[in-house]
């Protein structure tokens, strides 16, 4: 399971996994309790691979904070809780990416990501590793796709 699959959809708990697509939309099963949906082409759904944290310098991909929070976790779920108080969940992230920007990181983003990270290991997702090799062939294909038209 990639975050490619795995999404946030608005007014809804949680995390899904993307089943399968429909004609209207796509059905996806819920990380929280197993149970299938089907959403909609109007739903706003977001897609893991594609959020990022804004840092001081750039925006970092949420797979690289996952893989920071795991690391100082040992592969465990996190210390503090998304229920924490404002002030612990923010020092736990300082600590995790120190150099986030809390102008525009706000507290409930921080919680969003401690609850969805909890939520991945739970389920036994802990690879948030980039995996290049897929990446290259990716931009090999897309490249000489380009090429023939």
């Amino acid at each position: 399971m990639s975050l490619d699959k795995i999404v946030a959809i608005a007014g809804k708990p949680g995390l899904y996994e993307l089943k399968t697509q429909t004609r209207t939309g796509f059905v996806a099963s819920s990380l929280l309790d197993g149970k299938k949906i089907t959403v909609g082409m109007r739903s706003n759904v977001s897609v893991l691979s594609e959020i990022a944290i804004y840092t001081l310098t750039e925006e970092m991909p949420l797979k690289a904070v996952f893989a920071k929070i795991q690391e100082k976790e040992n592969g465990g779920e996190t210390a503090v809780g998304h229920k924490e108080s404002k002030d612990k969940l923010e020092e736990y992230f300082f600590e995790v990416l120190p150099d986030y920007d809390e102008d525009r990181v706000y507290t409930s983003d921080i919680k969003k990501v401690i609850q969805w990270y909890n939520l991945l290991i739970k389920n036994g997702f802990t690879d948030f590793t980039e995996d290049e090799s897929t990446t290259e062939e990716t931009e090999e294909v897309t490249s000489k796709g380009t090429e023939q038209e």
